[in-house]
């Protein structure tokens, strides 16, 4: 198999006047759990449809596993595994009818595993699909597209309208295909799962990638929220010359900061006072973010206070 699954050069993508897809990137490698972030409208959607010739780009190219969607055809989609945003179920048929249904388009592959699926998400299977809850179709969503072990599972916002417990089985399924060799590319806005089980992170903003990382990389960028209590007022400006540490505040005897790397030199700043009180908290994904959307680039110190807490 090649190192990569996914590659997208340029994407553009117009509905008359909008722009959905400004020039998009994207590299996935084989084997790897990639998220894929953004707030809605940002162009996640739209990039996989794209991915799975359900819409044609208005420019730029995009291919999985080396084809481009439109040539892969049927064989290429066999390959993939795919939950979208919205479910559209209906009918009378049941739940089961439903994905035997599918198995039988696959020529059998993943007949076997949903009775084991249905039973792990508490899904009945007898139930007509036009009767399902919200968090019942996706449920009938999650097993097809788990259920014949695909190479790709492209998942859009995979945990939507399920109870956390089932969350919690939808993430494990995504640990387990990855652990037999799958390539998952997850689109999603609840950023602490995309933390949990992804490899790298691609943050999507009107309609381009802006940042790409690896989790352990991002965390690494991000720094820490300092905060330090003294017996007396402490002097801002002094700490903010500090090399790593950016947006310093004080409030009181209390002195608030970003720190980024080793906290050696603050540390020694720090002890030259009294200090009474001190804290230190790792920022996660969803301040990474919030950093991206402010600065409209890279993963930059934010200029607002939006992870001090």
């Amino acid at each position: 198999m090649s190192d990569t699954v996914i590659v997208a050069r340029g994407l553009v993508k117009d509905y008359g006047r909008t722009r959905a897809l400004d020039g998009l990137d994207l590299e996935v490698r084989a084997g790897e759990v990639y998220g894929f972030i953004g707030p809605n409208g940002a162009g996640k959607s739209t990039t996989i449809r794209v991915l799975l010739d359900l819409l044609r780009p208005t420019a730029g190219e995009a291919r999985v596993f080396g084809l481009t969607p439109a040539a892969g055809g049927p064989a290429l989609r066999a390959r993939i595994g795919y939950l979208p945003g919205e479910l559209a179920l209906g009918g009378r048929i049941s739940a089961g009818e439903h994905l035997h249904h599918l198995a039988a388009l696959r020529g059998g592959r993943g007949r076997d595993a949903i009775d084991a699926l249905a039973e792990r998400f508490r899904l009945d299977l007898a139930r007509p699909v036009r009767t399902l809850s919200k968090g019942n179709k996706q449920k009938v969503g999650v097993i097809q597209a788990f259920m014949h072990e695909p190479e790709l599972l492209i998942l859009d916002e995979p945990t939507s309208g399920l109870d956390p417990l089932l969350q919690y089985e939808v993430l494990a399924l995504v640990r387990e295909a990855s652990a037999r060799g799958a390539t998952v590319f997850m689109s999603s806005h609840v950023l602490r799962e995309v933390e949990t089980v992804a490899d790298r992170v691609a943050v999507i903003r009107e309609g381009k990638t802006v940042d790409v990382d690896s989790v352990a990389g991002l965390r690494r960028r991000a720094g820490q929220r300092v905060s330090l209590r003294f017996a007396e007022a402490p002097d801002a400006a002094a700490a903010a010359a500090i090399e790593g540490v950016e947006q310093v505040r004080v409030d009181d005897h209390t002195l608030t900061c970003l720190l980024r790397g080793e906290p050696n030199e603050l540390l020694q700043w720090a002890a030259r006072g009294r200090v009474l009180a001190w804290s230190a908290r790792d920022r996660d994904l969803e301040d990474l973010f919030l950093d991206v959307y402010r600065n409209h680039g890279g993963l930059a110190a934010a200029e607002g206070d939006h992870d001090a807490r």
